[in-house]
This record gives structure tokens, C-alpha cells and sequence, in this order.
């Protein structure tokens, strides 16, 4: 973590971060903010625009995944103050506790009965208000219990391979239980964030560099493994060529994001979500925005997803600095897990990477997703917040 606290030095010694301000005036950062509520905002309309027709074709009620959202939002709102108010040493002193609780529900969401099977994949848990997708909470839960082992066996990551090797035993449990699901999209994410954290954590390139080579050929070995993953690997390289079958999907995609051309073609007034193109308002809502906002409302987009990113791991340095090991690695890990997934969505629409059935955060519909990305920015603010209180305090001892 020292290498990207270096990075961020400039912006978060805490003698140049002075906050005279009383108790109930710390605030939060307003830039972090600003950018997660401007990306609610933007999925809620995206939501409302992209579903309508097969919102209308399922229920004959044209905003019904609209107003689902609406209420996803307000549950995940409500979640991440109750989060926000816990302090960052209770989730420490109980992430392993929440680790188990995540496995847990990776297995039991692979019971006949207890998970439901949509599309041939057993993922969700039906609590008849809402749908949970087991791999949102449980990565999270993954990703709280890595920051605690980081921080309570930092010799031995450091030094020994055994010590890189432990934590990737509820790791490697949980990507198999994913697997078996299968979420592959899940897995990839869940790994590539729990290197990073590790990476910045301390532990040996050398390690770090034989581990994720086995990782890599493992996940490549599952990828070729099963027929549909191979198909989709093959596919996603000149979809038009198999328009029909294995391809429909993405190139209606790209034919979205061709339509969008500049400026877009006006919100509202996309053709592909007239149920060309499949999982509009869900995995692909990216396409139906650039195709009604164009290349510049991507760009906009993609610097709102940067500004979320960069405000994040300003945070995280900033905890490093004062000394916060948990808090850093956390924000970290969770910030690298929200630009991961956000980056690997809009390229699966551009046809750079292979499906992979991952959301855009907070933009896509679904509940477990958005709340679950509510809970993560509450956490990050959370820990934003307690900075904040920390640099008060020493500013007011100096004063």
C-alpha cells in the first residue's frame, strides 16, 4: 500500500488537510458524493428509458422496473446509513464473522428449492420483495475479512508464501461455489480485487506474480471447459458472423453504441431497447445510453466512474496516512472492486471483452447490486468521515 499512498501523498498528508470545523460540521467528500449521487440519478433515468418496452411486454405497466428501482434505491439508502453509523473497528473486529456468513450464503443458494434458476445459472435468493444475488453481499463480506487478515498478519504476508496462501482459502471456497453457480463474471472480479489489496498490502511480486499465473491458467482451463464460455469467447470476436445464434446479443450492442454516434439520438428515442437487444435495462443499459447520450455522454459517464474511482483512493491514502491499515485497504479494495466491474461492463457493450453477466453499478436494474454498491460507498464515506474526525482532532491539539 505504501506505493500508492506514495502516489497520493500530495493529496493526503494530514498537516495539509487542516478542518477546524466543529464535530457535527466534518462533512464528507463532496467531489465522491457529487459523482455517486449524479450515477444514481443517471441509472434511475437510464432504468425508467431502457425497460419500457419489456416492462410493458411482461406487465403492461410501462415504468414497473422503474418503480422497482425506486424502491431498491430507498432499501439501499436506508442500509447505508444504518452502515454508515457503524464504526470502522466493529466491521474489522467482525470481518471474519461476515466472511462465513457470505460462504454461507454462496452454498445455500446452490440448494434446489432455496435458489432460484433463471437462465440455466442458480444465483439468486427469493425473499419475495426482493431477489438477493448471492455473490453481491458475499463479496463484500470477502473483501471486509481480506482487509482484516492484511492488517492481523502483515509479517507473514510479507515474508512467507503460507502467509499469501491462508487467505486465499475462503477465497478459492468462495470461487468455487461461484463457479458452480455459475458466475464466472463474479469470480474473476472476487479475484483480481483480492490481488490487488494483497499487491498493495505488502506481499511479495514474486509470490503475488506464481499465484495469479495458476489463477489465470485455472480460469482460462474453465473458460474453455464448458461449451457456452468457449462459444462466447469465439463469439464476441465478429458477432455479426453469427447474428442469429451466439452473437444476437452483442451486435445489437454494437449496433447501439454505433447509433449513439456523437450527441446520441435524444433520451427516450433508442430502437434497440424495443426488445432487439436482450438484458437492456441490465447488463446492457451501457449500450442503450450510449445509443440516446452518444460519444459524449459516455464520456461523461466514464468521468464520473474516474472521479467515484479517484476520490475513493484518495480516501484510502488518506487513511494510510494517518496510520489506518483496515481503512485503507478496504477503500482500496472496495474502489479497485467499482472501477473493475464498471470498466469490464462498458467493454463487454463495446465488444473488447467476452460476456460476463456483470452489472454497471449504479446503473443497472437489479436490487442486490444497487444496494449492495450502496453499501459499499457507505463504507468508503464512512471511512472518509472518521479521516475527517482524526484531522480535527490534531489540528485542534496543534491549535
Amino acid at each position: 500500500m505504501a506505493i500508492l499512498g506514495g502516489w497520493l501523498r500530495w493529496n493526503s498528508e494530514p498537516q495539509q488537510l487542516s478542518l477546524p470545523l466543529p464535530r457535527s460540521q466534518v462533512g464528507l467528500d463532496p467531489w465522491l458524493c457529487a459523482a455517486a449521487a449524479a450515477l444514481l440519478a443517471w441509472g434511475l433515468v437510464m432504468v425508467a428509458s431502457a425497460s419500457v418496452a419489456q416492462a410493458q411486454k411482461l406487465t403492461s405497466e410501462p415504468f414497473y422496473f422503474f418503480y422497482r428501482q425506486l424502491a431498491f434505491a430507498a432499501m439501499g439508502g436506508i442500509a447505508a446509513f444504518a452502515a454508515f453509523r457503524v464504526p470502522m473497528h466493529v466491521w474489522e473486529r467482525k470481518s471474519s464473522l461476515l466472511a462465513v456468513g457470505g460462504l454461507f450464503l454462496l452454498l445455500i443458494v446452490l440448494i434446489p428449492g432455496i435458489g432460484v434458476k433463471v437462465n440455466h445459472a442458480r444465483r439468486w435468493i427469493d425473499l419475495e420483495v426482493i431477489r438477493i444475488q448471492a455473490s453481491e453481499p458475499a463479496r463484500l463480506a470477502l473483501i471486509l475479512y481480506l482487509a482484516g487478515y492484511i492488517v492481523r498478519r502483515q509479517g507473514r504476508l510479507q515474508n512467507t508464501l503460507m502467509g499469501l496462501l491462508v487467505p486465499f482459502m475462503p477465497l478459492l471456497l468462495a470461487a468455487v461455489l461461484l463457479l458452480l453457480e455459475p458466475d464466472f463474471g463474479a469470480t474473476a472480479i472476487l479475484m483480481a480485487v483480492a490481488f490487488i489489496m494483497l499487491f498493495l498490502g505488502g506481499a511479495r511480486l514474486l509470490h503475488l506474480m506464481g499465484l495469479a499465473a495458476v489463477g489465470v491458467a485455472g480460469l482460462g482451463l474453465l473458460a474453455i471447459a464448458a461449451p457456452y464460455r468457449m462459444q462466447r469467447l469465439i463469439g464476441f470476436r465478429d458477432p455479426f458472423a453469427d447474428m442469429e445464434n451466439g452473437g444476437w446479443q452483442l451486435a445489437n450492442s454494437l449496433i447501439a453504441v454505433g447509433r449513439g454516434e456523437w450527441t446520441g439520438v435524444g433520451l427516450g428515442n433508442s430502437v434497440q431497447k424495443l426488445l432487439y437487444l436482450p438484458e437492456m435495462h441490465t447488463d446492457f443499459i451501457f449500450a442503450i445510453l450510449a445509443e440516446e447520450f452518444g460519444l459524449f455522454g459516455v464520456m461523461i459517464l466514464i468521468a464520473l466512474f474516474g472521479l467515484l474511482v479517484w476520490r475513493g483512493f484518495v480516501v484510502g491514502a488518506q487513511a494510510e496516512a494517518l496510520g489506518e491499515r483496515f481503512k485503507a485497504c478496504l477503500v482500496y479494495g472496495l474502489t479497485a472492486w467499482l472501477g473493475l466491474q464498471s470498466l469490464i461492463n462498458m467493454a463487454v457493450n463495446m465488444g473488447t471483452l467476452p460476456t460476463k453477466g456483470l452489472t454497471l453499478p449504479l446503473l443497472s436494474y437489479g436490487g442486490s447490486s444497487l444496494i449492495t454498491v450502496l453499501l459499499l460507498l457507505a463504507l468508503i464515506l464512512r471511512v472518509d468521515y472518521e479521516n475527517r474526525l482524526a484531522l480535527e482532532r490534531a489540528a485542534r491539539r496543534k491549535s
